[in-house]
């Protein structure tokens, strides 16, 4: 059986609750809202996989998981992104840079080409949280003047023990995600 899988951090219940307050602050927004449920920061998108591919990703996530010790990463604004699309598509939390986390992604990119013939993004590595996905068509119908700023500092601290090997399953309400292991650091 094949499933959409991709590698990722869970946020602390807490956080959720505080990203779902942040998002009612643009209740107008032409966008698709992501649940509180779904909220995480993805480290690699995997796409479709058969059992024996999860099995490999499950080993390659132990792997790397052993090489790092529990960390912290912060989160610090809500814009559009990314950067330089316009429109902008996606309404996110960036995160700081964060040497235990570019080291983590590295890690598991180098891991993941070497075991089931993943391919690295080539972008650098921006941490972020998807909050929504704009509806473009929706969006650009809107004067600019009517288009709200969105552009808030902010300041999260998320502790990181662990990450997951999570199945997206698409449905009609939006995508659900599910945690296939989490592997421990």
């Amino acid at each position: 059986m094949v499933k959409r899988v991709f590698i990722a951090i869970n946020l602390p219940q807490e956080t959720k609750q505080k990203l779902s307050a942040i998002q009612r602050k643009w209740p107008t927004l032409p966008c698709r809202w992501v649940g509180s449920e779904n909220l995480h920061l993805t480290l690699a998108f995997l796409g479709n996989l058969n059992e024996k591919e999860i099995s490999k990703v499950i080993g390659v996530a132990q792997e790397a998981g052993k090489n790092i010790q529990p960390f912290s990463f912060s989160l610090s604004k809500v814009c559009c992104g990314p950067g330089k699309k316009m429109p902008s598509r996606l309404v996110w939390i960036e995160g700081e840079k964060s040497k235990e986390l570019a080291g983590l992604k590295k890690d598991l990119d180098g891991l993941l080409a070497e075991k089931i013939s993943y391919k690295p993004d080539k972008r650098d590595f921006l941490s972020h949280i998807t909050l929504a996905r704009i509806k473009t068509f929706n969006w650009k119908r809107l004067e600019p003047e009517q288009r709200p700023e969105i552009d808030l500092e902010v300041s999260f601290e998320i502790p990181v023990n662990s990450i997951e090997i999570m199945e997206s399953q698409l449905k009609r309400t939006g995508a659900e995600y599910l945690v296939i292991e989490s592997v421990n650091l």
